[in-house]
C-alpha cells in the first residue's frame, strides 16, 4: 500500500504534497471569477484562516487577469483549475500558477497532452488529476456498469498513463464522490495501485453540518490509516469554514498540533454547573490562544480532575461551585460564575 509517507513526493510552490510532508488544508475561491478585487480578498482570508493551498476556476482568458493578481496578493500556492481546453492550462503556467487540476484524457490528442506536460515540466508545476464519480469516461461506465469505486480508480489510471508516456510524474490524484463509502473505497483501492499523492475530499458534500460529517467519516477515516497527503472538505459556504473544519479534522485525528485543544465532558444528571455554556463559552475565547496545550472543561468534582488528568489545565463543576485544576491537581476552588475568567487568567500564566 502506498501511504502517505511512501508516495512520491510533489512540491508545489512553497508546500509539498506526499512524501511524508505534513498533510495540507485546501479551498477553492467561490467568487465570479471575473471579479478580481473580490478574489484576492477572498484568497487573503483564506490564507489568514491557514489554508496552505487555494485553487480558482480558468474558465477563459479573461480570467488570467485574477490569476495574475491572485500571485501578486498572496504567497500561498495556487492552482489553476482547467477543464477541456489545454491552452488555458499553457496559459495559466505561464502566468505563474503552482499547479495545474486538470485531466489529460479530456483536453484532446496526445500532442497537446504533450504540450502541457512540457510546460508543466519547464516551470516545475505538478498536475493534479481529478476524478469525479458523476463524469466518468463512457467505456469505463459501460465496463462496470456504473460509477463503482473500481471505475472511478481505472479512469484516474488512465490519465495518469497519458502524463506518463511523456515521463511526467510530479502528479497528485483525486477521486471524489458524493458518496462517502463509494469516495472511500475508492481511495483505499487508489492507494493500492497509485504511487503518487492523494487528495482527499468528499465532492458536493452539502452545507455545513451535514457536509462536515460526511468529510470528517470519508477523509478521517482514510487519513487514520495514513491514506491521503492533502485534503479539502467541500461545503456549500463561505470557504474560510472549509480550512477551518480541515484544520480540527487534523487536529482531532492528530496529525497537525498547536493551539489550545479543548475536551469537555456531555454533561450527566450529576452536573450542577451550566457546563454547555461554559464549555461553549471557553472554545470561543480560546480561539486566539497559541499555545500548544490540553484545556478540559468537565461536569463534576468527584470525576472530573479524574478523567481529564492528562489535560494541562481545566475546570470541573460542583454544586454552583467549582475547581481549577492542573495534570489532575486541584489548585484553586471559585464560585460558578468566577470558573471561566480564573481558568483563563490561568492559561495566561503557562
Amino acid at each position: 500500500m502506498y501511504t502517505n509517507d511512501k508516495t512520491v513526493k510533489v512540491k508545489v510552490g512553497n508546500t509539498f504534497i506526499g512524501g511524508g510532508a505534513p498533510i495540507t488544508v485546501q479551498s477553492m475561491l467561490c467568487v465570479p471569477v471575473h471579479d478580481i478585487e473580490g478574489n484576492v480578498e477572498q484568497a487573503r482570508r483564506l490564507q489568514a484562516a491557514g489554508c496552505d493551498i487555494v485553487r480558482v476556476t480558468v474558465p477563459d482568458k479573461r480570467a488570467l487577469k485574477t490569476v495574475e493578481a491572485l500571485k501578486e496578493n498572496i504567497s500561498i500556492p495556487l492552482v489553476a483549475d482547467i477543464h477541456f481546453d489545454y491552452r488555458l492550462a499553457l496559459e495559466s503556467i505561464a502566468a505563474g500558477v503552482d499547479k495545474v487540476r486538470i485531466n489529460p484524457g479530456n483536453i484532446g490528442s496526445d500532442d497537446k497532452v504533450k504540450l502541457v506536460a512540457d510546460a508543466c515540466r519547464s516551470r516545475n508545476v505538478p498536475i493534479r488529476i481529478g476524478v469525479n464519480s458523476g463524469s466518468l469516461e463512457k467505456n469505463i461506465l459501460a465496463k462496470y456498469g456504473s460509477a463503482t469505486p473500481e471505475a472511478m480508480v481505472e479512469s484516474g489510471l488512465y490519465h495518469i498513463s497519458l502524463l506518463e508516456k511523456f515521463d511526467f510524474h510530479d502528479i497528485v490524484l483525486s477521486l471524489k464522490s458524493s458518496d462517502t463509502a463509494r469516495m472511500y473505497k475508492a481511495y483505499e483501492l487508489a492507494a493500492e495501485k497509485c504511487p503518487y499523492p492523494l487528495h482527499l475530499g468528499v465532492t458536493e458534500a452539502g452545507t455545513e453540518g451535514m457536509g462536515v460529517i460526511k468529510s470528517a467519516a470519508g477523509i478521517g477515516g482514510l487519513l487514520l490509516r495514513n491514506i491521503g497527503a492533502t485534503i479539502r472538505i467541500s461545503l456549500t459556504d463561505d470557504p474560510v469554514k472549509e480550512v477551518e473544519a480541515g484544520k480540527k479534522l487534523l487536529k482531532a485525528i492528530g496529525v497537525r498540533k498547536g493551539g489550545v485543544t479543548l475536551v469537555s465532558c456531555p454533561t450527566c444528571g450529576r452536573t450542577k454547573i451550566n457546563l454547555i455554556e461554559i464549555a461553549k463559552e471557553a472554545e470561543k475565547r480560546l480561539e486566539g490562544v497559541n499555545k500548544d496545550i490540553t484545556v478540559a472543561i468537565m461536569g463534576c468534582v468527584v470525576n472530573g480532575p479524574g478523567e481529564a488528568s492528562a489535560a494541562d489545565i481545566g475546570i470541573a463543576g460542583g454544586d454552583g461551585c467549582g475547581v481549577i485544576f492542573k495534570k489532575g491537581e486541584i489548585i484553586r476552588r471559585l464560585p460558578e460564575a468566577e470558573l471561566l475568567d480564573a481558568l483563563l487568567d490561568e492559561i495566561e500564566k503557562m
